[in-house]
């Protein structure tokens, strides 16, 4: 049976993103992203939130990309999938952390605050991770004039307009 790893992440930055380059020179970014949930407290009826906060790492080009253009604040959507490791801490006892490596990144919000406009068109347009570039529309000449139809007064020239 096949199984799946995969995490799906749109908060805002707690801090600045961590920058550090591996040996063989690939880069590395660590962010903080938050998120919260807003519900109704069922004894009391008072709003409440609750913030979770998540480990996110990307790697190459990706995380030069998000080491220039995300700042503390930022909304990200973020596609990935879970990793745990371990570590042995200050005092030698062994510990797990569960983080997220990234896969696919998209910018949101405005690009106020940002570094400079990113590759992709950045700030907003939804939360696809990544969209190919647009294509240039045909110059209108290359399309064929359409005669003007009458206005019509019902449906029955609807037919052919039904695109299933």
């Amino acid at each position: 049976m096949a199984s799946v790893n995969k995490v799906i992440i749109v908060g805002n930055l707690g801090a600045d993103p961590e920058t550090r380059y591996l040996p063989s020179g690939d880069a590395v970014t660590s962010i903080r992203v938050a998120t919260t949930d807003r519900y109704k407290d069922k004894a009391t009826g008072e709003m409440r939130e609750a913030t979770e906060w998540h480990s996110i790492s990307f790697f190459a080009k990706l995380a030069e990309i998000a080491g220039q253009y995300l700042r503390k604040g930022s909304q990200v959507y973020v596609e990935g999938s879970l990793r745990t490791r371990k570590y042995t801490d200050k005092n030698g006892v062994e510990k797990y952390a569960t983080d997220i490596r990234a896969d696919s990144m998209q910018m949101l919000g405005s690009r106020q605050g940002m570094g400079g406009p990113s590759e992709d068109g950045g700030g907003g347009g939804g939360y696809a991770p990544r969209q190919a570039p647009a294509r240039p529309a045909a110059a209108p000449a290359q399309r064929p004039a359409a005669a003007p139809k009458p206005a019509a007064s019902n449906f029955d020239d609807m037919d052919d307009d039904i695109p299933f």
